[in-house]
């Protein structure tokens, strides 16, 4: 494929990698030449319009060259420094949002979100509804504090409690025929509860 017949992709990754012989695809003279010329023109004016419109064509095939060229340098200079990928890309991201800030439709919607906003706080049923929001808010507030202080309480009350009158062996909690260990005793010997409960008394 010959150079005249490729076409430079603006939008491609090897943007920056293109070879200096590649050029834009020119216009087809042909079918330029089979289309019929505008009402009006002389001979002379159309004849001038193309040559105008080649040297046009020209320019953005030296441009675009000279663009690659340039990308090319770019990121030779950005290897040499060290400046990854990441970094053009924030670099260029944050230009994009700068860009965006200051363009007219973002200012013109910045406004009349403002004049919205200031609508509706300023609007009889938000103001109603923030009230309410704020008076539930205390509400709820105020039962879980009183929860909070009800559950510190009893956990005070059972430090302030011995464990052992917690939970003493009563022969009412404990069924008849329970194993357990007694301290004092051979490791594997075992009692039952009432037998437990006997020795205690004693």
């Amino acid at each position: 494929m010959d150079s005249a017949g490729q076409d430079i992709n603006l939008n491609s990754p090897n943007k920056g990698l293109l070879s200096d012989s590649m050029t834009d695809v020119p216009v087809d003279t042909a079918v330029a030449a089979q289309t019929p010329a505008v009402e009006g023109l002389t001979e002379a004016e159309e004849e001038e319009l193309r040559a105008e419109l080649a040297k046009v064509e020209e320019e953005i095939v030296t441009l675009r060259q000279v663009l690659a060229a340039k990308e090319r340098h770019c990121a030779e200079l950005k290897r040499k420094l060290g400046l990854s990928a990441l970094e053009g890309l924030k670099q260029n991201l944050s230009r994009s949002w700068h860009d965006v800030q200051v363009s007219n439709a973002y200012v013109k919607t910045s406004e009349k979100l403002g004049e919205w906003n200031e609508k509706v706080t300023q609007s009889d049923l938000y103001k109603k509804t923030q009230e309410t929001l704020s008076q539930a808010g205390q509400k709820t507030s105020a039962a879980l504090s009183t929860v909070g202080s009800a559950i510190s309480r009893k956990l005070g009350d059972m430090r302030a409690r011995p464990f052992s009158h917690s939970f003493s062996l009563t022969p009412a909690l404990l069924p008849r025929h329970t194993v357990i260990p007694l301290a004092g005793l051979e490791p594997k010997s075992r009692t039952t509860c009432d037998s437990a409960l006997q020795s205690a008394t004693r």
